[in-house]
């Protein structure tokens, strides 16, 4: 039987500065690698943080604006509190526990995308 790999989400961007702002100085994740087909295009990149991997792009047929993503995240309690220290003027997020037994860290980024960090509620 094949085996599937890991996904990687392609999340639409409308600005460098704010997608960098966001994807790096709040969330933590480093640039891996930015392509453009030459210096009028779109930008297309990649972030990443541990195992998680996310695609951004300016590119108008990649992606729609306003998805939801669940990231698995190991200590969420340690993220909450990094993220909280940071300050960031544009989310708080709380750390919430939800019906469904997990623990979430939710936010949204500047193009609408949510990103939903949990961890099942046993930790």
């Amino acid at each position: 039987m094949p085996k599937l790999g890991t996904v990687t989400p392609i999340l639409r961007i409308f600005d460098i500065a704010k997608a960098h702002e966001f994807y790096v100085g709040f969330l933590g994740f480093q640039v891996l690698w930015e392509r453009r087909f030459d210096d009028n295009a779109p930008l297309y990149m990649a972030v990443g943080r541990d195992g998680c991997i996310l695609h951004l792009s300016e590119h108008h047929g990649d992606g729609a604006p306003g998805i939801a993503m669940r990231i698995k995240v190991e200590d969420i309690a340690a993220l909450h509190r990094e993220l909280i220290g940071k300050a960031y003027r544009f989310a708080r997020p709380g750390l919430e526990k939800t019906p469904w037994k997990t623990r979430e860290v939710s936010v949204a980024d500047p193009f609408g995308n949510r990103l939903h960090f949990y961890e099942d509620a046993a930790g």
